[in-house]
């Protein structure tokens, strides 16, 4: 690690891994272990998880190094609150998951702490989950479902029902896992454009058969669905509000698979309520894991408890890209995939 590597340590640098990364399997965590020396603890609540690492540095530190593993929930936010405790040796925080809004940059920055994120690993079963969400609010799957398991049989729907061939899917945020949810798509005959910050070179849009909306409005306004797949950033919170709401057709589908607080979530319900947005997707909600009654309730929303990712194919990946990121620093001094800079 920079100024902290195995040579200038002294000894291998201590990792502490708040989880049991386990779903790496057993060889590639030896194999970390021949790197690092890696010490585990169990997440339970804020107050828990704050003394558990308190403690684990008292009694197995200094760490240089700490692994934020999957299914971590409750004890959030990474912060100076949770992992101030462990400085000034702490150098580098490497999470399993590919969005990174839990995490105090600023913070970070201030004590020269690298943060990583994963870029591959849960891409792919995000992308899944947007296309599941997708199908399900065209095809209305949260109030037909509602109606058969409340005894009744068809009713309730407004028919026919929405077939996603020949629709245009607007993506917005066109990264690894935009650009899966747009092959994905095209399995079902769907016609994708994207708005990106940067546009995606034309070798590469050809490839992924996309085209350029040119503009956020231009996207909205030319969208029978709108995936959300962008990460939370201070420029993209509340991208969507009531003047983009406006500018979409009426009835159109919107899907979120990126972070809650994109989308203005006042501006949201007054667009369900209206029939603006006919029908949404949703796995991800501001302030989760407190939810809108709003959304719990409403049968035009498919929601699920931002478990996008959560597959056993996807775990694996993640544990070892972001224990791959914590080797690559502690050998090289950088990180593969360093989301802040100092």
């Amino acid at each position: 690690m920079e100024a902290s590597t195995p040579q200038s340590l002294g000894r291998k640098p201590r990792v502490l891994s708040i989880a049991s990364p386990s779903y790496a399997g057993d060889d590639f965590v030896s194999k970390f272990q021949s790197t690092c020396d890696l010490h585990i603890i169990l997440p339970s609540d804020r107050k828990g998880t704050v003394q558990a690492i308190s403690d684990a540095r008292k009694s197995d530190g200094p760490f240089d190094g700490v692994l934020i593993g999957m299914g971590n929930g409750g004890y959030e936010r990474f912060d100076e609150g949770l992992l101030g405790p462990l400085l000034p040796e702490l150098k580098i925080v490497a999470s399993v998951n590919a969005g990174y809004s839990e995490f105090d940059m600023e913070w970070f920055n201030k004590n020269k702490i690298a943060v990583t994120n994963t870029v591959d690993a849960v891409a792919e079963p995000t992308a899944d989950i947007a296309i599941f969400l997708m199908l399900g609010a065209l095809r209305d799957t949260s109030r037909l479902e509602a109606e058969v398991r409340n005894g009744g049989w068809r009713g309730g729907s407004k028919l026919p029902l929405l077939d996603p061939k020949g629709r245009t899917l607007g993506i917005i945020g066109m990264g690894k896992i935009g650009k899966h949810v747009a092959r994905k798509s095209q399995v079902f005959g769907m016609k994708v454009q994207y708005y990106n910050r940067t546009q995606l070179s034309s070798e590469e849009e050809s490839r992924l058969s996309v085209e350029y909306a040119g503009s956020l409005e231009a996207l909205l306004n030319t969208s029978d669905v709108v995936s959300i797949n962008c990460p939370l950033t201070p420029e993209t919170r509340g991208l969507i509000g009531a003047e983009e709401f406006k500018k979409m057709r009426d009835g159109v589908i919107l899907v979120n698979t990126g972070r809650g607080a994109v989308v203005d979530e006042a501006a949201f319900i007054e667009a369900l309520e209206s029939g603006k947005v006919a029908r949404a997707g949703l796995d991800v909600f501001d302030g989760e894991p407190n939810v809108n009654p709003y959304f719990r309730n409403s049968t035009q929303c498919v929601v699920q408890p931002h478990m996008g990712s959560w597959t056993d194919v996807a775990w694996g990946n993640a544990y070892r890209e972001a224990m791959n990121n914590i080797t690559s620093f502690a050998e090289t001094g950088k990180a593969v995939s360093q989301v802040n800079s100092f």
